[in-house]
């Protein structure tokens, strides 16, 4: 079986996909694999600076994110550029990933990790969606202290993803991430139960 997990940012998907990875779920994590595709000498990296200037490189050749943020975040074409450019191999890397656990390991859950499934039309890839929901209230609060963000700069990021309300309405699975660290895991077991995984 497999499911997508994805949640708005800070609303704690890494927490949840960490809960059923120690459950004995297979993890594939499409932040991971993004960050795989760019890596020095890829085609994808080469496409990147082409795009956008080799101002978002480092001296030593490779990806300096903050710099590509600055450029994509609330710049609606700048971002559509950037994952046309990303997204066919981050897609194919985690097709692959998922077919390969599949087959070794097949009576165990599949986890993929896409922070941004809705927004890039993916739940056709999965059995299930599972969607981490905190409040946007609380996500805004979390976000600018995790990341040490102004309220503006952190608006930003929220704006660049569907709002988290939406994800709700279309999860078909929800872990409502609000409370204390046992009440998220209590919902991570009480599903896992019920799929017959634990």
């Amino acid at each position: 079986m497999n499911i997508g997990l994805t949640g708005g940012i800070a609303c704690g998907k890494s927490t949840v996909s960490n809960m059923l990875v120690q459950r004995g779920a297979m993890l594939v994590d499409a932040d991971r694999i993004a960050r795989e595709v760019v890596e020095l000498g890829s085609p994808v990296l080469a496409q990147v600076a082409e795009r956008f200037g080799h101002e978002v490189l480092f001296q030593d050749g490779t990806l300096n994110r903050k710099k590509l943020g600055e450029l994509v975040f609330g710049n609606q074409e700048a971002l559509k550029d950037l994952q046309d450019i990303m997204h066919p191999s981050i897609r194919a890397l985690m097709r692959e990933r998922m077919q390969q656990y599949e087959q070794q390991h097949p009576n165990k859950l599949v986890v993929v990790d896409v922070p941004l499934l809705y927004e890039s039309g993916l739940q056709s890839m999965f059995e299930e969606v599972m969607v981490v929901y905190i409040p946007r209230n609380v996500q805004m609060d979390r976000l600018v202290l995790r990341d040490g963000l102004s309220l503006e700069q952190a608006e930003k990021r929220l704006q660049a993803q569907m709002d988290i309300e939406q994800k709700k309405a279309l999860a078909d699975i929800l872990i409502n991430n609000e409370g204390s660290l046992e009440q998220t895991e209590g919902q991570v077991e009480q599903f896992l139960r019920k799929r017959g995984l634990l």
